[in-house]
């Protein structure tokens, strides 16, 4: 196949990466694997541009994305039923998408994984149009990651350092948000609550929150109950642990589709969507859309 590799720069672990020595090894691992590549490394603000060049060339069978979660969710979308696949290089800093896909979070063992990777179908969601491929959320994530953005961080760990600077002041002071939910064959749940997450297949157990089934084909919801910042507190714990059948603070749901009517003034509040934060609108149709989306995934997934 014939790839375009799109590089983010100002991706985490990019920034401080030997971006020539990365370039040569890409060429060299996806040619032993028969493939072609054309490399470009740009900053963000030109990926969706490059992106849109290369979904345009049909000579492009694929796209290999480097940079975080907010670089392969904006390439996920540009090729979603396009036909074209998408390879990630995971070059951010939780790379949720590249753990679901099971592909090596180490830069040189992912190219030797996808060189050699076979395509899969695998799902993608879109709320009111809008692709996703890890979560939808409104409440203490949206807040956390406006508290995040107001910090200012140099590196991934910086990041880190400033994600969990917010989550602390996101729970000692919660936002509250009432909404119903309404699914097919009419299920209807109303909720007064600080958090709901829409994602792309339910998550795994065990381990930080991404899907163990990208091919799944439903939408989990996961609705929190806690109250208390004693509450507040387990459920973060338990959500870090991985615990969520387990976890008496939060209600779950699956579905194919959701209808989500925001009841407070949603003025107030934003939401994020695979990590950037957005206006929230107050009536959001999410749904999935089943092998909407190749993608070059190793072996060892569906071994797994």
């Amino acid at each position: 196949m014939h790839f375009k590799a799109i590089l983010n720069s100002e991706g985490g672990t990019l920034r401080t990466a030997d971006t020539d020595a990365l370039s040569a090894e890409i060429e060299e691992k996806f040619a032993a694997g028969g493939h072609t590549v054309d490399i470009a490394l740009v900053p963000g603000k030109e990926l969706e541009a490059e992106l849109d060049k290369a979904v345009a060339d049909d000579a492009v069978e694929g796209v290999l994305i480097g940079g975080g979660d907010g670089s392969v969710s904006g390439a996920a979308a540009k090729l979603m039923k396009t036909g074209k696949v998408l390879a990630v290089l995971p070059a951010g800093t939780m790379n949720l998408f590249a753990r679901s896909l099971q592909i090596p979070l180490d830069l040189s063992q992912a190219l030797d994984a996808l060189a050699t990777a076979p395509i899969a179908d695998v799902d993608i969601a879109t709320a009111n149009g809008r692709p996703f491929v890890h979560q939808y959320s409104v409440g203490m994530h949206a807040k956390l990651v406006h508290l995040r953005e107001q910090r200012e961080f140099a590196s991934r760990l910086g990041k880190i350092r400033a994600s969990a600077q917010a989550a602390v002041d996101t729970v000692l002071n919660p936002p509250r948000i009432r909404v119903r939910l309404e699914m097919p064959g009419g299920t209807e749940v109303e909720a007064r609550t600080s958090s709901i997450g829409i994602t792309n297949n339910l998550y795994g157990e065990g381990h930080i929150p991404y899907t163990d089934t990208p091919d799944g084909g439903t939408l989990g919801i996961y609705v929190t109950k806690a109250r208390s910042r004693r509450e507040m507190f387990a459920f973060l714990a338990m959500m870090a642990l991985g615990r969520w059948k387990s976890n008496d603070q939060v209600e779950i749901h699956q579905t194919k589709s959701v209808t989500m009517h925001i009841l407070s003034s949603h003025r107030k509040f934003r939401c994020v969507i695979d990590g950037e934060l957005c206006k929230l609108e107050p009536k959001v149709e999410v749904e999935i859309h089943p092998g909407a989306l190749k993608v070059l995934r190793p072996a060892a997934a569906d071994e797994a």
